[in-house]
C-alpha cells in the first residue's frame, strides 16, 4: 500500500463518512428507531434489501416499516403479525412479502432464544457468524435456506459468497465511530468486520491495485480487507464510504 494511495482513500473516507451521508442512505431506517429490538430488526431488514437503485432501496424500506409494520417492526415479528399477510405482495424486486414472513419467522425463533441479534454474530470469526445466524432461520423455516441471506461457506458449484449485505448491516451495527454508523453492538470489534463487497466496490477497487482477483467471493472480499487492514487495522471497513464515494464521483465526472 502506497502512501499516495493511503492518503487519497482517507480523505474519500472523511469525505463521505458524514452525518448528511444518512438521509440518502438505507442506514437511516435503523437510525430512526430507539429500541434496541427495533434497530436491529430495521438494519437487518433495510440491509437485505439494499440492492439496486438507491432512491428505489429507500423507497420499499418506507413500505416495509412504515406501512407494513407500522413503526413497531419488533412487535410486529413477535406478536405474528406477519402470519396471515398476502406472500405473493411485492416489497423490492425479486424481495415478496413471503421472503418477509420467512425473516420473521426466523427473528421470532432468535429472540425467543436470545436477547440480542449480536449474540448470534459474536463468535471468533465474523464468517462464522453469518453461517451461524443463516443455520438458525433455515432452522425455524423447516430447514430451507433463502436465497436473501447469502452463504459465506462454499459448496459444490458455489463459491462462497462476499455476503455483502450482512458485512454491510455489521458495519451499520459494530463501528463506534458515532457519524454514520450506529455502534450499537459492543461486542465485535471493528477491527474484525469485513468489507461490504458488491460490483461497484469491486470494480473500484480493481482500478485502484487493491483487489486482484476476479471474483467478487468471500476470498475478494478477505483480500480486499487485507489490504485496508495496512491503512487502518482497527477500522479497516471504514474505507466503505472511501470507495463508494469514488463511485459516485465518476458516476457524476
Amino acid at each position: 500500500m502506497n502512501e499516495e494511495l493511503a492518503a487519497y482513500l482517507n480523505e474519500k473516507a472523511a469525505k463521505y463518512n458524514v452525518k448528511s451521508f444518512i438521509e440518502n442512505d438505507p442506514v437511516q431506517f435503523p437510525h430512526s428507531f430507539t429500541q434496541k429490538h427495533d434497530v436491529e430488526i430495521a438494519a437487518l431488514l433495510a440491509s437485505v434489501v439494499a440492492w439496486g437503485n438507491r432512491r428505489m432501496i429507500i423507497s420499499s424500506c418506507n413500505k416495509m416499516f412504515n406501512e407494513i409494520m407500522q413503526r413497531e417492526p419488533y412487535e410486529y415479528v413477535m406478536r405474528g403479525a406477519w402470519e396471515d399477510a398476502d406472500e405473493t405482495a411485492n416489497i423490492h424486486r425479486t424481495f415478496f412479502m413471503r421472503d418477509l414472513k420467512y425473516l420473521c419467522r426466523g427473528l421470532r425463533h432468535i429472540y425467543s432464544g436470545y436477547d440480542s441479534m449480536e449474540n448470534i454474530f459474536a463468535k471468533d470469526d465474523i464468517w462464522e457468524g453469518i453461517a451461524t445466524f443463516r443455520s438458525i432461520l433455515a432452522e425455524a423455516n423447516n430447514g430451507e435456506a433463502t436465497r436473501h441471506i447469502s452463504n459465506p461457506i462454499a459448496t459444490t458449484g458455489h463459491p462462497a459468497s462476499a455476503c455483502k449485505r450482512l458485512h454491510m448491516m455489521l458495519r451499520w451495527m459494530c463501528r463506534q465511530d458515532g457519524i454514520v454508523d450506529l455502534g450499537l453492538w459492543k461486542n465485535i470489534p471493528p477491527s474484525a468486520l469485513m468489507i461490504p463487497l458488491d460490483v461497484h466496490v469491486a470494480r473500484i477497487s480493481r482500478s485502484l491495485g487493491l483487489l486482484q482477483r476476479k471474483q467478487n467471493d468471500r476470498k475478494s472480499v478477505e483480500q480486499l480487507t487485507a489490504e485496508l487492514r495496512k491503512i487502518s487495522d482497527d477500522d479497516p471497513v471504514k474505507y466503505d464510504f472511501a470507495l463508494f464515494g469514488i463511485g459516485i464521483e465518476e458516476k457524476n465526472i
